[in-house]
């Protein structure tokens, strides 16, 4: 099973930047999807951002398209999410997930522990 690590959350103003990212470790990531959820208390957890591994294909929320970009470095088994013009409704616990087909829940095998992004108006 995929082992992923997150970093980068924190807090921001509206219209701020932020840069998630996700190092992945494990025997056969290489062939699977990579991407970020986000969830709010008593919300179920959402798409927004995913990428093959293998070829770099992305896939965006409609919320989120324009704004925030995916991306991977695979000689470093990293994974990123770079969050521009930040929004108050972004705000979330985000979550890096692998899995077999990643824009949706069931489709993810591995999630990473969390961690938080909080914009303020």
């Amino acid at each position: 099973q995929v082992q992923l690590v997150e970093s980068g959350g924190g807090s921001v103003q509206a219209g701020g930047s932020l840069r998630l990212s996700c190092v992945a470790s494990g025997p056969t990531f290489n062939s699977i999807g990579m991407g970020w959820y986000r969830q709010n208390p008593g919300k179920e957890r959402r798409f927004v951002a995913g990428i093959t591994w293998r070829d770099g294909k992305t896939y965006y929320a409609d919320s989120v398209s324009g704004r925030f970009t995916i991306s991977r470095d695979s000689a470093k088994n990293t994974m990123y999410l770079e969050m521009n013009s930040l929004k108050y409704e972004d705000t979330a616990v985000y979550y890096c997930a692998a899995g077999r087909v990643i824009v949706v829940p069931s489709g993810v095998d591995s999630w990473g522990q969390g961690t938080q992004v909080t914009v303020s108006s």
